[in-house]
């Protein structure tokens, strides 16, 4: 069983980490979609999403059910900019900077490779903005940077990922909302 999940979580990173990559050359970031993640192959990130590997979501959900926390996830948000949570102090006089652009778009990508991923077959254009809005009022996020993703998801789901995923069209959404 051990042995198994050991593939399976392998296998569904590396899964990932390529659906974001070509996700990131889409938008002109093929080096923050190269840079992904890397740090889900460290031991701390690595073993405990073998042993809660579940295949249709995240491990670190299922290590947070069954002890209250996870020590992957602590370590993943701190070594990933591409994650809203690396953005938060709550002790800085700016508790939720605007996340720079190559961060927030690399995000965007993040949220539709994992989709992607956990949903095979099932996913749709309208998962992540579905997922986004019952997400979204219950993070700390800058509103401006809450409504670049917004605006990109809602594009998602309008025009489609290859009509939305373009240099120039996440730049303008980008500078329309954080600049």
């Amino acid at each position: 069983m051990y042995l198994k999940n050991v593939l399976k979580h392998f296998k569904l990173i590396t899964r990932h980490k390529w659906i974001v990559f070509k996700l990131c050359c889409k938008i002109g970031e093929p080096w923050r979609g190269f840079m992904h993640d890397w740090s889900k192959y460290s031991p701390t990130e690595f073993l405990e999403g073998v042993k809660y590997y579940v295949g249709t979501y995240s491990p670190i959900n299922e290590c947070k059910k069954n002890v209250g926390y996870s020590k992957a996830w602590l370590h993943h948000k701190g070594r990933n900019k591409h994650h809203v949570e690396y953005w938060f102090d709550e002790r800085a006089p700016q508790q939720t900077p605007i996340i720079p652009y190559k961060y927030a778009a690399e995000m965007i990508c993040d949220k539709l490779a994992a989709g992607m991923v956990y949903k095979g077959k099932n996913f749709t254009n309208e998962y992540e903005l579905e997922y986004w809005k019952k997400e979204k009022d219950n993070i700390h996020i800058n509103e401006n940077t809450k409504n670049f993703i917004t605006e990109v998801l809602t594009q998602v789901l309008e025009k489609g990922i290859d009509n939305t995923l373009k240099k120039k069209n996440i730049k303008a959404i980008y500078k329309k909302h954080c600049e």
